[in-house]
């Protein structure tokens, strides 16, 4: 046996530190993995997320071990799922000997949408991100973000235009922690039905029609759709604390409109 053989390799990161200065979170980002997400019309939708995975490293550790975390994402069957998501964070603070976690997993959704008069179908993709995180305590703590663009009619621009009034593509996001079950279609749904108009990747020229008009029968500052958004959630049992935003893309002027409401229904 050759010195090669009992050449003990030295853990750096396991090391003592003496500077005293706990890391709130520390690991890796933008680790792509295939995922799967159940789809309330199809049963199941495969897609590809992005992952950022963090820990909190105690004062004591010079650093965490980088590898555990692509061995800990790697060891749920081929695909991360939303039924194994918090048996995965609690692995990874064990195994990481951290009190607390988090993790992001963002992907895009595609939902199968009906023209308003044609009905002709076709996929619209939404950007969804599932928020897992460990607390002190070992308290879990699961959130949903979707991002979901959508038509805004100005109101301004209506009452005082004698031809036409301007629009713009929106993006409304809704970060909401949920005590139960809910479906991603459900909270995409909250937010369209509140929208001067929503969108679809296919339309005829009837359907053109159907949402120019309906867009402009229902005028919404970027105020109007936060609050109407915000009232839908408040009306939620399964939703404990939400933040909603909208961004107006303007139209007329080279900037955003945007607006904000958070609210946390636990008091």
């Amino acid at each position: 046996m050759n010195s090669r053989d009992t050449m003990v390799i030295p853990d750096v990161q396991g090391s003592t530190d003496s500077r005293q200065l706990p890391i709130n979170q520390v690991g890796i980002k933008s680790i792509r993995h295939p995922v799967r997400v159940l789809d309330k019309s199809d049963g199941v939708q495969h897609t590809i997320a992005v992952f950022n995975m963090y820990v909190g490293l105690p004062h004591n550790f010079k650093g965490t071990h980088m590898s555990r975390f692509v061995e800990i994402l790697n060891a749920n069957e081929t695909e991360v799922s939303v039924e194994n998501f918090e048996s995965m964070l609690r692995d990874m603070v064990v195994r990481l000997e951290a009190e607390t976690g988090h993790v992001e997993m963002s992907f895009p959704y595609f939902i199968n949408k009906q023209a308003p008069v044609s009905k002709v179908k076709s996929l619209m993709d939404y950007e969804v991100c599932f928020i897992g995180e460990i607390l002190a305590g070992g308290i879990y703590r699961q959130t949903t973000k979707v991002l979901v663009p959508a038509t805004s009619l100005c109101p301004c621009s209506k009452k005082i235009s004698a031809r036409g009034a301007h629009n713009q593509r929106s993006h409304i996001t809704v970060t909401a922690t949920t005590n139960s079950f809910i479906w991603i279609e459900d909270l995409v749904q909250m937010v369209e039905t509140q929208a001067s108009c929503e969108l679809f990747g296919l339309l005829k020229r009837p359907d053109e029609k159907y949402v120019t008009e309906r867009a402009y029968d229902n005028p919404k500052f970027v105020e109007d759709m936060v609050r109407d958004v915000a009232g839908v959630l408040n009306a939620d049992p399964r939703i404990d604390a939400y933040t909603v935003e909208a961004e107006n893309f303007e139209s007329i002027h080279n900037h955003s409109a945007y607006a904000l409401i958070q609210k946390d229904k636990r008091g």
